[in-house]
C-alpha cells in the first residue's frame, strides 16, 4: 500500500501544467479614499490561435477609465509576453500611458512610460504587469503556493512575491464554497494586497482588496464569470 501511495504521488507531480482557457470575468470595483467611488471592471482572456493569447483588463468609473492589454505566448506552462499596452485617463487626473514590446530573439524589451523611452535587457522568465497575473492564476491552479516573478514595469525589473495564506470562507450569503486566500508579500511596507480565488470556478480571482498606507482601500468583487472550454 505504501509503494502504491508513493507511485500515485509521483504520478501526480508528473502531471503537466493545465492549459490556458478563455474566460470573461466582470467585477464591481470600488475605492474608498475620503469618499466612495464605484465602477466596474472586466478581465478577458481570448485565444488568438497558435498558442498566442490576448489578455485585457478594463476598469470604468466616474472619474477614470483604465485599459490594459497583453499579447502573450503560452508554452510549456509559462507566459511569454510579446506586447503590453496601458492607458489611464479620466476626470481631474493626469493621463498615463505605457507600452512595452518584447524582442526575445534579441533579448531586449523596448518601451515608453511618461513620454520617456526605455530599453531593458531581458532574462528568461521576465514578465509584465499583466503577464504575471496570468502566470499567478495558472500556478495556483497547478498547486503552487509560493510564487516569485521578475516583472518589467516602468523601465525596470523588480521581484514580485506571492504566497497562499489559507482557505477562507466566502463572504457571500449565496455561496459557502471555500476560497483560497493569497497575499502579495512585501517587506517594510504598509501597503497590503489580498486576493481570493475560487476552486469551484477554476481558481478565478473572485475578490481583491488593496489597502494603501493612508488607509484608503481599492476593492474588486466578482459579479459574473464565463469560462471557456
Amino acid at each position: 500500500m505504501c509503494m502504491l501511495a508513493l507511485a500515485l504521488s509521483a504520478a501526480a507531480r508528473a502531471e503537466p501544467a493545465p492549459d490556458l482557457f478563455p474566460f470573461e470575468v466582470s467585477y464591481d470595483a470600488s475605492m474608498e479614499k475620503g469618499l466612495s467611488l464605484n465602477g466596474s471592471a472586466r478581465r478577458i482572456l481570448t485565444s488568438q490561435g497558435n498558442d498566442v493569447w490576448l489578455y485585457r483588463t478594463e476598469v470604468k468609473s466616474f472619474i477614470a477609465d483604465l485599459d490594459e492589454s497583453l499579447t502573450l505566448k503560452w508554452e510549456e506552462g509559462q507566459v511569454t509576453p510579446l506586447k503590453y499596452r496601458y492607458s489611464l485617463s479620466g476626470f481631474l487626473i493626469k493621463d498615463r500611458k505605457q507600452s512595452i514590446d518584447f524582442d526575445w530573439e534579441a533579448g531586449i524589451a523596448t518601451g515608453k512610460y511618461k513620454d520617456k523611452d526605455f530599453e531593458v535587457e531581458l532574462e528568461k522568465g521576465t514578465l509584465d504587469p499583466l503577464g504575471f497575473q496570468v502566470q499567478l492564476h495558472q500556478d495556483i491552479l497547478n498547486g503552487k503556493r509560493e510564487m516569485e516573478y521578475q516583472v518589467l514595469d516602468r523601465g525596470k525589473i523588480d521581484s514580485e512575491r506571492f504566497a497562499v495564506i489559507n482557505d477562507d470562507a466566502s463572504l457571500s450569503d449565496d455561496s459557502q464554497s471555500s476560497l483560497l486566500k493569497a497575499e502579495k508579500v512585501r517587506e517594510d511596507s504598509k501597503r497590503e494586497t489580498l486576493m481570493w480565488f475560487d476552486p469551484d470556478k477554476n481558481f478565478v480571482l473572485v475578490r481583491l482588496l488593496q489597502v494603501e498606507p493612508d488607509g484608503s482601500e481599492y476593492k474588486l468583487e466578482l459579479k459574473n464569470v464565463g469560462l471557456g472550454g
